[in-house]
């Protein structure tokens, strides 16, 4: 059932997994409605900061009725630093869960890879968990600084480490890592950075398997009304009327064949 719910969530626990990179679970209603690949909305308690930050999903609890949340801070993201100081206890306003997820229901014992770069890794973890490992995740990091590769290895993935300065796994992207280790699968699911998701494009296009991919866009309202996140797509937009579509409302999960890159 696709619902979002606004309301005031707690801060169930938070940790730093590596330098800027932190672990936030929230309590929130939003997890019964909540799929793989779909974001929330946090608002900020400095009232000077006005739009709300769209952070991906990482891990979906529905028994406890728990989001799992890993987001990168930067020292521009005012926002995303705000929310590394919350505490367990702590309140904080969501609108969620926002965008559409992953088609996973379509590809059900199918073989899956999952790709994640940089901070698009976090919701490829919800994919595989959700997917109860069988699938192969490759993900990309820039060095030896590694985080959630525990995690992947727990929900039971066969997990491919890839780094651009070699430093673990194959030296390179994750194409590299699906290349040399000759990966072949029905669907590929991705997220991470444009370049990235380019490569990936066309890789799956080169070896005839379907892909989806997860956009990364600065957005504002979150829910489709501001065209603030666009993106350029192969066909019209029925609500803009040209090659448009709106990352956070039509997204950020698109067939990759559907958007330009």
């Amino acid at each position: 059932m696709s619902k979002k719910v606004f309301e005031v969530a707690s801060v169930v626990a938070q940790e730093q997994l590596q330098p800027g990179i932190f672990d936030l679970r929230l309590k929130t209603e939003a997890a019964q409605y909540a799929v793989p690949g779909q974001f929330l909305n946090l608002y900020p308690k400095n009232e000077t900061k006005r739009l709300p930050r769209p952070i991906s999903i990482c891990g979906i609890d529905k028994e406890n009725n728990e989001l799992r949340l890993v987001y990168r801070v930067t020292k521009e993201g005012s926002g995303t630093q705000e929310f590394s100081s919350y505490q367990p206890g702590e309140e904080i306003k969501i609108l969620g869960p926002l965008g559409n997820g992953f088609p996973l229901d379509e590809f059900a014992g199918k073989k899956v890879i999952v790709m994640g770069g940089g901070i698009g890794i976090p919701p490829m973890l919800g994919i595989a968990s959700a997917l109860k490992g069988n699938c192969v995740a490759v993900m990309g990091y820039r060095d030896k600084n590694a985080f959630l590769t525990e995690d992947f290895q727990q929900v039971g993935a066969q997990l491919i480490l890839t780094s651009d300065d070699g430093s673990i796994g194959v030296r390179g992207n994750v194409i590299d890592g699906a290349k040399e280790h000759q990966l072949k699968a029905d669907v590929i699911f991705a997220c991470g950075p444009t370049p990235m998701l380019r490569g990936i494009k066309t890789y799956a296009k080169e070896e005839n398997m379907e892909c989806y991919i997860s956009l990364e866009e600065r957005m504002a309202c979150g829910i489709g009304a501001c065209l603030g996140c666009v993106c350029q797509s192969k066909d019209v937009d029925n609500h803009s009327k040209v090659h448009n579509k709106r990352v956070c409302k039509d997204g950020p999960v698109f067939l990759a064949e559907e958007v330009d890159l």
